[in-house]
């Protein structure tokens, strides 16, 4: 039951693969645990070119290279050397996938000088038996999101609810369809879908409990760590969020995605050529990624054509009708809340045209004042100023 037992099981890992694993995750384990090998055999001190290895940037202990794991493997058998450096080809799904891979090294010098990496999710998996959530960072520029919401607590129309099921029943049998009934050879990896409509409409809501009833991570994209006025380090900052994505069977999710999924314009001056270019490399990046990606907007039409015509589908979130309206209002108080008799949900959700968001927002503004009266009564005339409250930051009278 041992987490690496798993991995070598899952793969069928050969021997040689498998002491590959465990030739990278020693120093992780033991810290001095190549140093004090190589002190056995060079007691007084003195280099062992032969066997590789690296310094880390942040530590005196020696880490290992590929030469390391070839010498392990193979000594100085040229032949075997040779065949053993296709473990750590790109065409190895260690490196396709991101487990283990070389160090990129400079130009002219030998690729198996590289140091190598183990990815440090499986490097958490392996010792301590769990994978943290990756915080938000600039190498990581997205946020994981949750909700301890249900179902039954999303008040959407029926069309947009059957749409949402046909997703959930995507990620949870997209594997099957792949690879079991071999559909890869057919069908482009992964899945991409638009949710579009008002603000307050319930898109973030319904993404995040995509993955908390698929148990797949929900990560929002946090587009202002991405886009960047400098040439380039848009694309770098899109490709270290894919490359860590990959292969995880995350949900990912662009909220306000206009912004950078916009329309192309046409090229007038050299920054319109590289916008262009940053929604180009985008939709190559989205259209390689084989988990779900969701992409929400206000407007349908200000998504570019060329993304729009790649979603699998496009789930278009209505402003709530009154009786949509009216559930929202009877789901949205605390049992400690006591309603008074002059509260009818059903003449609230006919007078005033609110999202679940609005409603929330005066649902919150109710209960904080109810709170500071030492009160847990509600009547109808305070809701109302709580309306009156949502409204005015619209611009709207009640």
């Amino acid at each position: 039951e041992d987490p690496l037992a798993r991995f070598i099981q899952y793969y069928q890992l050969s021997t040689e693969e498998s002491l590959l694993v465990l030739i990278v995750l020693a120093p992780h384990v033991l810290p001095d645990f190549y140093d004090t090998l190589i002190a056995q055999y060079l007691p007084e001190g003195g280099n062992f070119p032969a066997f590789g290895g690296v310094k880390g940037e942040h530590r005196r202990t020696m880490l290992p290279t590929g030469e390391t794991a070839l010498f392990i493997l193979a000594g100085n058998d040229v032949q075997r050397r040779l065949q053993l450096q296709m473990l750590l080809s790109n065409e190895h799904f260690f490196v396709k996938q991101k487990i283990l891979y070389l160090d990129q090294v400079k130009s002219g010098e030998p690729l198996m000088s590289g140091k190598l990496i183990l990815d440090q999710e499986y490097v958490e998996m392996f010792t301590l038996g769990q994978i943290s959530i990756p915080k938000l960072s600039t190498n990581f520029p997205a946020q994981y999101i949750s909700t301890e919401l249900e179902w039954q607590d999303l008040v959407l129309h029926e069309q947009t609810l059957t749409q949402i099921k046909e997703i959930e029943n995507w990620v949870n049998h997209h594997h099957t369809l792949m690879n079991d009934w071999q559909m890869h050879k057919k069908l482009k990896a992964g899945y991409r879908a638009l949710f579009y409509g008002p603000p307050g409409t319930g898109k973030t809501l319904t993404a995040t409990l995509l993955g908390k009833y698929t148990q797949k991570p929900v990560f929002r994209i946090d587009l202002s760590m991405i886009v960047s006025k400098y040439i380039g380090e848009t694309e770098k900052n899109l490709s270290n969020l894919f490359d860590k994505a990959q292969n995880k069977d995350w949900i990912l999710f662009f909220d306000e995605a206009d912004s950078i999924f916009g329309k192309r314009t046409n090229v007038r001056d050299a920054h319109d050529k590289y916008a262009n270019q940053e929604v180009s490399y985008l939709l190559q990046r989205i259209e390689n990624y084989s988990g779900l990606t969701i992409l929400a907007s206000n407007f349908k039409n200000n998504i570019d054509d060329a993304f729009v015509r790649r979603f699998q589908a496009m789930i278009y979130f209505p402003f709530p009708k009154p009786q949509e309206r009216q559930r929202l209002w009877e789901k949205a108080f605390p049992e400690h809340i006591q309603l008074e008799h002059n509260v009818d949900f059903q003449q609230l959700a006919q007078r005033y045209e609110l999202t679940g968001s609005n409603i929330m927002n005066v649902v919150q503004y109710c209960c904080i004042e109810s709170l500071a009266k030492a009160s847990t009564t509600l009547n109808f005339p305070a809701i109302q100023q709580g309306i009156a409250r949502e409204l005015a930051k619209e611009g709207k009278r009640i």
